[in-house]
């Protein structure tokens, strides 16, 4: 048994497709009903916004080539996105924009008079064109403008399914063929004016509505915008340019001043400031030395540099982040479930409510009303905007977290990010520094500080210990000069012992001065400096005990307010500590955390994050991504936080990609924001059809008029997700 699930996770694969031909959520409805019937494929998710689709599927029993055939024969074509150029792929998108532009201008200037006569007659006055007039206006309106409702009608019946095209396709053509008859039968009444505006209307939407679509899509093309072009790669004392796309791991190339980062490297020559905004939203350049790694994309403010390339292409970090933010936008939220399965069945409902509409307004009122009234039935019903509430949300929210260094990997996470009601943060690291700082030094006897501290940094220099290295580095921080000590042991657990200047020195905590009997150890102090959540190291010489050196892994500046503000938001704050309860407890209140676990080994994290979690709460964990990973895995939402290069991002479900402990608030804020914004999309768009719909059938609603709210509503929808750019985070 475990042997075959152990294979099938082998031929386990993963393909994305551009899908062309989507016009409503009824299309991506109809792909995903028929792919998720197909043998061997286990997953599908279908986005109306990018007009993507991922399928998940078993290897051995369906291929990439098998599911486009699928697609291809449910009316759509689709394209692997390898096979993809996005420059290419953008061209073509802006010559395609631009030619609907033009068509739309001239349905425009055709449909205009039919529309000014129409009011004309509204008024009681006679019309200023004959009907054959107003055919010949209509005919290019009808079959050259709305060619595009033809054409997925067709494909779309084709494939079994029916979708907004029928619709529009079968209302305005009723229109058109009513009155083309009543035309050549003299008939006077014509409706060519409905026909024609409904598909001017109609189109003038779908123009709108790619617009908006790409700019609510515009996060990707921002950032890959940001990459490099070309490189000056240094070889035997010479400078060549070369694209970006030529260099190869441990190239050596020079960065100079105002220029952007071709690759992930590390700085071997020079110094530089670095301006890393789009990847941590940190708006202060960054100091690099020797040995500090640069990453792809940023941009050097001053100073050349010559960099050793270390990561190249798609597996820079740069890279990394493209990918997870074209993930999260093609993903779907739960949410986004409900609006599925109702497109699913609307069109069908909707042609059935349109001829019942015909007929009862034929029996009881006149055809000429009851074929009115049924046009309107199906032009108002497209369910465009409940297929786009959702994601075009979801690409929004996701690009402006992406902005701030906030990377949500998914529609799901999103979403679940709203709910938390509890952060445990893990305290080393992530509330603090993670890094130990000599905070004080007591002396007790007539020793002053810097004598103390150069013999502790003397013997201290021999230990790669934490608390030891912190001690050496305010050393130097001082200007201390302390040489180095001899005959350095270490001993485990409690200290370091050595000779410095011909003297016998002891440096560590207070259970070693006790166990060498040191003369003149007091050990009151200690506690102290304990309750302010410091470690003390005890310092004597010869067998006299000298004085205290108190060190600290030092508060993140910002950890206070970043807690205060998770609290003014309604949530309880908890911190996940190795530390010992009354250290733990002295760092808790100076933050204002009101609930602590301590004494928590690294494998119990995830068991105490589980713990919460059984008692109801939704928990989002925040770690360094690493250490870490088993509790971020266990909580509801994992947040890893790093300084972009180091952050886990396949740990966590939002990765954070600045050490700011404000980024924790932001992506909440930015989740609550976002889910707010997908409620009121929806509620739009199920309201448009809730009363519009009704309308129409009771002949309150002309055909123009439904066109008219048809086109509105998708528009509205979308806009409304792009005035999420404007929100204050």
């Amino acid at each position: 048994m475990q042997q075959q699930i152990r294979k099938e996770k082998v031929l386990t694969r993963k393909s994305e497709f551009k899908i062309e031909g989507m016009t409503c959520a009824a299309c991506a409805a109809r792909i995903e009903k028929v792919l998720g019937r197909a043998n061997g494929v286990t997953q599908v998710s279908v986005n109306l916004a990018s007009e993507k689709g991922k399928v998940e599927y078993l290897s051995h029993l369906i291929d990439e080539k098998e599911i486009l055939s699928k697609i291809e024969k449910a009316g759509y074509t689709a394209i692997p996105i390898q096979e993809l150029n996005d420059a290419e792929e953008r061209k073509q998108k802006s010559l395609a924009y631009r030619r609907d532009q033009r068509i739309l201008g001239l349905s425009v200037i055709l449909t205009l008079p039919l529309v000014v006569q129409m009011f004309v007659m509204l008024l009681g006055k006679s019309p200023f064109m004959s009907n054959w007039v107003s055919f010949a206006l209509a005919t290019p309106v009808q079959f050259y403008v709305g060619w595009r409702f033809y054409k997925g009608a067709y494909h779309a019946l084709r494939g079994g399914a029916a979708n907004m095209d029928v619709l529009v396709a079968l209302g305005t053509t009723t229109a058109y063929v009513y009155s083309a008859i009543r035309t050549i039968l003299g008939y006077p009444v014509t409706y060519f004016d409905s026909s024609a505006t409904v598909i001017t209307l109609i189109f003038m939407g779908k123009w709108l509505e790619t617009r908006a679509k790409q700019e609510s899509s515009s996060a990707i093309e921002q950032l890959a915008d940001l990459a490099a072009k070309h490189a000056h790669v240094v070889k035997d004392g010479n400078v060549r340019d070369v694209a970006v796309e030529e260099l190869q791991l441990g190239d050596l190339v020079r960065v100079y001043p105002g220029e952007k980062v071709p690759a992930d490297g590390i700085l071997v020559e020079g110094t530089a400031h670095i301006d890393e905004s789009f990847l941590t939203g940190e708006s202060v350049p960054v100091a690099k030395q020797a040995g500090d790694e640069v990453l792809a994309a940023t941009m050097n403010q001053m100073d050349s540099f010559v960099m050793k390339v270390t990561r190249i292409g798609e597996h820079t970090v740069f890279s990394q982040v493209i990918r997870l933010v074209e993930e999260a936008q093609g993903s779907k939220a739960p949410v986004q479930r409900l609006a599925d399965k109702i497109s699913g069945v609307f069109v069908p409902t909707v042609l059935g409510i349109a001829i019942l509409t015909f007929f009862l307004w034929g029996i009881f009122g006149t055809w000429s009303h009851a074929l009115i009234a049924a046009v309107a039935v199906l032009v108002i019903a497209c369910p465009c905007s409940l297929g786009l509430a959702t994601p075009t949300a979801i690409m929004v929210g996701t690009g402006l977290g992406a902005a701030h260094g906030v990377l949500i990997k998914g529609g799901e996470h999103l979403e679940k990010a709203h709910q938390v009601n509890t952060v445990v943060f893990d305290k080393t690291g992530t509330l603090t520094l993670g890094k130990p700082t000599l905070t004080d030094i007591i002396t007790l006897s007539q020793s002053d500080t810097s004598h103390l501290l150069s013999i502790a940094a003397a013997v201290e220099s021999q230990s790669d210990h934490p608390l030891a290295q912190a001690v050496v580095q305010y050393a130097k921080d001082q200007g201390i000069d302390f040489g180095h000590a001899e005959k350095a042991k270490i001993i485990p657990g409690r200290g370091i012992a050595g000779e410095w200047n011909g003297v016998s020195i002891l440096i560590g905590n207070a259970q070693l001065m006790e166990d060498e009997q040191v003369q003149g150890f007091q050990i009151h102090p200690i506690s102290q400096l304990e309750k302010e959540a410091k470690t003390v190291v005890c310092v004597s010489v010869n067998g006299h005990f000298q004085g205290f050196i108190g060190i600290a892994d030092t508060l993140k500046p910002e950890a206070k307010s970043t807690i205060e503000a998770l609290q003014k938001l309604g949530i309880d704050v908890w911190m996940l500590t190795g530390d010992n309860e009354q250290t733990a407890n002295a760092v808790a209140r100076q933050l204002g955390i009101q609930q602590v676990m301590a004494g928590i080994l690294p494998g119990e994290k995830a068991q105490k994050v589980l713990e919460l979690k059984e008692q109801g709460r939704v928990v989002a964990m925040v770690g360094d991504g690493i250490n870490d990973s088993p509790a971020l895995a266990a909580a509801d939402i994992g947040m890893a936080m790093g300084n972009g290069a180091d952050v886990a991002l396949e740990t966590a479900d939002i990765a954070l990609m600045t050490s700011n402990l404000e980024a924790v608030v932001l992506a909440i804020q930015l989740s609550r924001l976002t889910m707010r914004k997908i409620r009121q999309n929806l509620f739009w768009a199920f309201f448009y059809n809730m009363l519009g719909v009704p309308l129409a059938a009771l002949g309150i609603l002309s055909p123009i008029i439904a066109g008219a709210a048809m086109a509105l509503s998708s528009v509205s929808v979308v806009t409304n997700s792009l005035l999420l750019r404007r929100a204050k985070l």
